[in-house]
């Protein structure tokens, strides 16, 4: 697959202050690829970098071909096969749902159909509404109609379910997989581990400016060949151990039981963990 985002040595500062260190990543045509990180780790600032609102320092930024911060017609051109969802968005708080997003619609080559969008979003039942009445999960669901209604090459998501309830989460997931697989390549960033599992190809792990790692969620950080811990009960205590081959740990575990091993279980390490251990490690 082309890549059809590269970002080589990638740095931002404000004042004294440098968000963003020599950041360097690939992304593939069609791939979901998050960024994880903690409040401030330079995620918003990359990704702003890419979409074209903010100028690198320094570095080279290609998406889709094209460097982000260039001007004009080109640019134009260019922003006609991106689609971008925000953290938060108020500019069409006096529209309805409808006319928000076939207003939208307005500025690109070739939309999808409004109420296909209103539909794929959740929003049948509320294209009339004023956007300023809808809930704030509601209101995320606007957003990211306005984000795909220009069938975008390259969709980037900013913490696009926030606010959303777990059945509406879901639902949102369903429809993130229906665009990868129309080959629309997708850049997320989310707070969510579950999500990032969910949904992504691959992840990359940003702290204070700097990728940390960049791989799949269930490779991250050693994660697939990480020793199990293996707990159960043995009279009143409960017992544990790590093990790198907790069937064999078990199979010699039963041996002292007569019956089932109480309260067995076997705990491999979480996406959730890997990332805190990695981000912790670098925060102490």
């Amino acid at each position: 697959m082309n890549s059809v985002i590269e970002v080589k040595s990638l740095r931002k500062s404000y004042g004294d202050l440098e968000v963003v260190k020599g950041l360097s990543l690939s992304i593939k045509s069609g791939e979901i690829f998050a960024i994880l990180g903690p409040n401030g780790a330079g995620k918003t600032t990359t990704v702003e970098i890419l979409e074209g609102f903010r100028t690198a320092d320094s570095g080279e930024i290609s998406v889709l071909g094209t460097d982000p911060a260039i001007r004009g017609g080109a640019a134009l051109a260019w922003r006609n096969r991106i689609g971008i969802v925000l953290q938060s968005t108020q500019d069409t708080a006096e529209l309805t749902v409808r006319e928000a997003i076939t207003h939208f619609a307005s500025y690109y080559s070739n939309p999808r159909d409004v109420n296909d969008v209103i539909s794929l979003v959740g929003l049948a039942e509320k294209a009339d509404d004023r956007a300023r009445t809808l809930s704030g999960g509601q209101r995320r669901r606007l957003d990211v109609g306005l984000g795909i209604i220009g069938r975008p090459e390259v969709l980037f998501l900013d913490e696009p379910t926030t606010g959303f309830d777990p059945e509406a989460r879901r639902a949102f997931w369903l429809l993130i997989k229906k665009l990868k697989e129309e080959g629309t390549t997708i850049l997320l960033t989310t707070h969510y581990l579950d999500e990032a599992e969910a949904l992504a190809d691959r992840v990359a792990v940003m702290n204070r400016g700097e990728i940390l790692e960049i791989s799949t969620p269930a490779q991250l950080g050693g994660r697939a060949h990480a020793q199990a811990r293996v707990s159960w009960r043995e009279g009143e205590v409960i017992e544990s151990e790590q093990t790198d081959s907790p069937t064999e740990f078990i199979k010699t575990l039963s041996s002292r039981f007569s019956g089932e091993i109480p309260e067995l279980s076997v705990h491999r390490p979480t996406l959730e963990d890997i990332y805190l251990s990695m981000i912790g490690a670098t925060n102490e």
